[in-house]
């Protein structure tokens, strides 16, 4: 904002063009205003708290970080207006709701925010209004979409986390089942978790199975000896069809040693089991799959994340500014030179140019994904 010598009193809230991002935290921000005051009208402090506490979180690690590229968009319309000035009221009205919690940090934050551009306003944040809720920006619906997408995020990186694929690297799909998401929405998981295509259903039978074993408890009164036997016929039994069965008809009747078994739902321990290439992870009804099969391409792509990702950190490592124009050097491998030659990553780093060769004001070698390489960045 101060590079681009942004004025609040310029771009008031109520004439920007908001995007789906900026109505959700401000939907947010005014269910909070509203919690907190009926909080605190009850003396209830640590729920008043907690409940900014919650809001700071979703704030800083869901709507700045998503709202990144927003900020570093050229000129001061559209989306980067809207993010700006939608953060902005944000931290100027949480600089007044946490005034009786943390005093000297409100005071701070009013102070940096609000008196540095206008004369005219109240010298403390302690001579302000408490903050009112504005009704007209609450959607709650557009929240519990959202809390449904964060969910989903969880449950995709448990997945990533389970499968050893790093975020950066693409993948094909992810496939949900128990919640369902607006195409907008769609669109933010799928750029989150990194994957091409989202894909909603309640059939996981093409992904998933189920592992059948008896419950002892139930089948040793009924069936004795058998329960070995029923044990073994349960291993070797198709999990889905199984399932699909006993959830339609409330029992499942097969033979076993010449006896007719007839088992119910409480007469099962069932657990779920990935298909190969497959990752799932659930939490109540909701359960997230991730499809970890590799086609070359994604397997290139990844490549270029990871090359961008080093370059990113390089610039860092060399106290580069944020704006500085670089060059960047490779060297050493010819399967990194292959994808760099067939992918353009200067607008990614602030790169001018990207040269088949040794150099830079800071070199070092890296190992990308089992590649080795030296890679090399310079400002211009």
């Amino acid at each position: 904002a101060e590079i681009d010598q942004f004025n609040p009193k310029e771009h008031p809230l109520d004439k920007v063009e908001l995007t789906l991002m900026d109505k959700w935290i401000l939907s947010r921000l005014n269910s909070l205003i509203r919690e907190v005051d009926g909080d605190l009208n009850e003396y209830k402090i640590f729920e008043a708290s907690r409940a900014m506490t919650d809001f700071v979180d979703d704030l800083s690690n869901w709507y700045v970080r998503r709202s990144r590229e927003r900020f570093w968009g050229k000129g001061m319309a559209g989306d980067k207006e809207a993010a700006f000035a939608t953060l902005y009221h944000i931290l100027e009205t949480m600089s007044r709701l946490t005034a009786p919690f943390t005093p000297f940090m409100a005071e701070s934050m009013y102070r940096n925010l609000v008196c540095s551009i206008d004369k005219d306003a109240p010298i403390s944040v302690h001579m302000t209004d408490f903050p009112v809720c504005d009704e007209r920006y609450i959607n709650t619906e557009l929240e519990q979409h959202m809390r449904d997408l964060l969910e989903v995020v969880v449950l995709g990186r448990s997945c990533r986390s389970e499968s050893g694929l790093k975020v950066r690297q693409p993948l094909s799909r992810m496939i949900v089942s128990g919640a369902t998401l607006p195409q907008d929405l769609c669109a933010l998981a799928e750029d989150e978790l990194n994957v091409k295509d989202a894909v909603f259903t309640d059939d996981t039978t093409a992904f998933m199975t189920y592992q059948l074993k008896p419950q002892m408890r139930t089948l040793g009164k009924k069936y004795g000896k058998l329960v070995p036997a029923i044990g073994a016929y349960l291993k070797e039994v198709e999990g889905n069809s199984f399932m699909a069965q006993l959830k339609a008809d409330g029992k499942v009747s097969f033979t076993v040693d010449g006896s007719e078994v007839v088992l119910e739902m409480d007469d099962v321990l069932v657990d779920t089991a990935e298909k190969d290439g497959f990752v799932s992870s659930g939490d109540n009804n909701l359960t997230v799959v991730l499809d970890t099969n590799l086609t070359p391409e994604l397997v290139e792509e990844g490549f270029v994340r990871e090359i961008i990702s080093k370059v990113q950190t390089m610039r860092k490592e060399a106290n580069f500014n944020v704006t500085d124009r670089i060059r960047v050097y490779y060297d050493g491998n010819a399967k990194i030179a292959e994808i760099l030659a067939a992918n353009d990553i200067k607008g990614d780093v602030l790169a001018v140019e990207v040269v088949a060769d040794k150099g830079g004001e800071l070199s070092k070698e890296w190992n990308i994904n089992g590649e080795k390489v030296t890679l090399g960045v310079a400002r211009v």
